[in-house]
């Protein structure tokens, strides 16, 4: 047996910052029971914020804007470049503009059950509370989202939910609420109260006497290694989901950030909650870096299909409505194709698994827009997802408003990240986590259109709350020296790291190992796990790893610009996360939302939940590379929203 999967159980975690008292009042009360720091002592404090997305840029520009000294990081050439902006369908908010029944309480029921009863009640309520005051937010900032014929705001359906809650602006969201978080970071940068850091990557945490005091970071143009010292440290760098090789995040989206605060001290928590999203471009071959989303607002218009019986491979156009098989819609009459995301890619891979997928390999199903077209019109199709449609004839060479679309599941997102707490502070004091680097709002399964939702409720109103209440905790810190032993260790492993990677000259470059890492991730903790799957991947992954330190292959050196050795080190990082990933999957002996043990459902072939076991938070500790981890566990208490067998039928 792997000794990694002897892991050590600590003692409990749990969140004290979340109030007593009836839910809807909770967050109110923290604010009010949070310590203020005086307008005139913000300026004398500095906050680094790495990450620049929706969650970050949002808080560089409150923070900034409350005062505070803020040094704000990026890979990218520009904050407008982070990954956000590639988000296509829309954001939730419980404002109820169509009189359909919503309210913050079904948007904080639905979220809760969505994420298959594995999230914390606080959290999400607060997140449904503030949804409405984001859109106020984006607008007053003059954010496009699409309006109804009557000059309000338009809204559509999202899966898991049976009300229109999501405000979108057409098939580009992310990008416009990004613009608008961009323009205000921007204004404070030209205001000087934000120091900006384009193409410079954070490589360690910096822990100076228990608390997280900098970041030690390098500049991918020069090559050189820094040290950045500050008060309080953000982290607001995206999620791991790229640990599989192909997903859909952009190429540099990395899990070096959080995963070094994770070796630092600050737990992980639920790693293995990872989420395939149903409608993405199939795979076409070996040569594909990433793979391509299109946005679960086309569920809304578009219906799902395979052909009934096996092997049939007759064009889409000659099979009869008689011998399609619209799965979702008969296994699951009450949301039909607005079924979460876990349950719709589940079903996909099992009507593929069957035979019965289309396109090459027949890893894919149809998703139709025939019907929306002879209903609605072309025209109206085409206002409502006409980029969608650009998008995928172009790289697919297919019409769709002539043609179904081919879809097929691919990983998208990770409810897995940093353990905070009620006021998004990590286990290291002063260290905080944001979006969707944190585990805190969306359990075992995020419902479309919830991520932009965290990430602005985060960054603009949540963090800028209980920072002040650290920092005023916290008001009389002294300057850290820079050559405190602390800083000195963490600068000195970065450097060795790199001339470590530099230095081995093999014959293997690190996209073949993360290629490799990739497809054992997606064969055996992808979208369905077995015991016997897991316990080979961790006895394959230190196999890679020690391969890797062997063999791999950086041509040029680590004080220059040198993309090769920007993917191996973070292809390090992901050699160790997937062997917790896989841990946790193991360990977590049911199946609930993403995370499916196939020794853990119903008779209908649904996720069968353990709760008396497994109704828990799982924060990691990480004890050093290869060796077991120490699992804390943080007991959820639901009070509101009872857990059930979630039923979409």
């Amino acid at each position: 047996m792997n000794d990694y999967t002897r892991y050590g159980t600590g003692a409990p975690v749990a969140d004290t910052k979340a109030p007593d008292g009836p839910i809807e009042d909770r967050w109110d009360t923290r604010r009010f029971t949070a310590k203020l720091v005086n307008p005139a002592n913000r300026r004398k404090h500095r906050v680094i914020v790495v990450g620049t997305g929706l969650a970050g840029g949002s808080a560089g520009a409150t923070l900034a804007e409350q005062g505070y000294h803020v040094v704000q990081f990026c890979y990218q050439d520009s904050p407008r470049r982070a990954h956000s902006i590639a988000a296509q369908g829309g954001i939730n908010a419980a404002k109820n503009y169509r009189n359909d029944g919503d309210s913050i309480h079904r948007l904080f029921y639905d979220t809760v059950k969505g994420g298959d009863f594995r999230s914390r009640e606080s959290n999400v309520r607060r997140l449904a509370q503030i949804s409405v005051e984001i859109i106020d937010q984006c607008v007053a900032q003059g954010v496009p989202f699409a309006r109804e014929y009557g000059g309000l705001l338009d809204t559509r359906s999202f899966g898991g939910v049976q009300v229109s809650r999501t405000f979108y602006a057409r098939g580009q969201t992310g990008q416009q609420l990004l613009l608008g978080a961009y323009q205000a970071l921007s204004r404070q940068i030209a205001a000087g109260n934000v120091e900006i850091h384009p193409r410079t990557e954070m490589l360690d945490l910096l822990v100076v006497e228990g608390r997280a005091r900098g970041i030690v970071a390098r500049d991918l143009v020069t090559g050189e290694i820094s040290t950045h010292l500050a008060d309080a440290v953000v982290l607001a760098s995206g999620g791991y989901g790229n640990v599989f090789y192909l997903s859909t995040n952009a190429m540099n989206s990395n899990a070096t950030a959080i995963w070094r605060a994770h070796r630092r001290g600050a737990y992980f928590a639920n790693p293995c909650f990872t989420q395939i999203h149903p409608t993405c471009i199939p795979r076409t071959g070996d040569h594909q870096s990433k793979l391509t989303l299109m946005s679960e607002s086309l569920r809304n218009d578009g219906r799902i299909w395979v052909p009934k019986e096996k092997g049939d491979t007759r064009p889409p156009a000659d099979i009869p409505e008689a011998e399609r098989d619209y799965y979702l819609e008969r296994i699951y009459p009450s949301f039909g194709n607005l079924v979460p995301r876990d349950i719709a890619s589940r079903a996909a891979k099992n009507v593929c698994d069957e035979g019965r997928g289309v396109g090459p390999g027949g890893q894919g199903v149809y998703l139709d827009f025939a019907d929306a077209i002879t209903r609605l019109g072309r025209r109206a199709v085409e206002e409502k997802y006409g980029n969608l449609f650009e998008m995928y004839e172009r790289i697919t060479a297919e019409n769709p408003y002539e043609v179904p679309m081919r879809i097929y599941p691919a990983v998208h997102y990770t409810m897995g990240g940093l353990w905070v707490d009620y006021d998004l502070q990590t286990t290291v004091p002063g260290l905080f986590a944001i979006g969707e680097a944190n585990f805190s709002d969306h359990g075992a399964n995020r419902l479309g259109a919830s991520a932009l939702m965290q990430g602005l409720a985060d960054g603009y109103f949540v963090l800028p709350a209980t920072l002040n209440d650290y920092l005023a905790r916290h008001p009389a810190a002294d300057p850290v020296d820079p050559a405190h032993p602390a800083v000195t260790e963490a600068v000195t492993a970065t450097e060795e790291r790199l001339r470590r990677l530099v230095s081995v000259d093999g014959d293997r470059t690190a996209d073949s190992f993360h290629r490799e890492l990739g497809e054992l991730m997606w064969e055996l903790c992808g979208m369905s796990r077995t015991e016997q799957g897991l316990r080979k991947a961790l006895d394959r992954i230190p196999q890679i790893r020690e391969e890797f330190w062997r063999r791999i292959k950086v041509p040029g050196t680590e004080a220059e610009f040198n993309q090769s050795l920007e993917r191996a080190n973070r292809v390090v990082d992901y050699l160790e996360l997937a062997e917790l990933m896989c841990l946790d999957a193991l360990h977590r002996a049911e199946s609930c939302g993403g995370h499916f043990r196939e020794e853990s459902q119903t008779p209908d072939g649904e996720a069968a939940r353990r709760d008396d076991e497994f109704g828990y938070a799982a924060g990691w500790e990480f004890t050093g590379t290869g060796r077991p981890p120490v699992l804390h566990r943080e007991e959820l208490v639901f009070t509101e929203v009872h857990p059930t067998q979630r039923s979409y039928a």
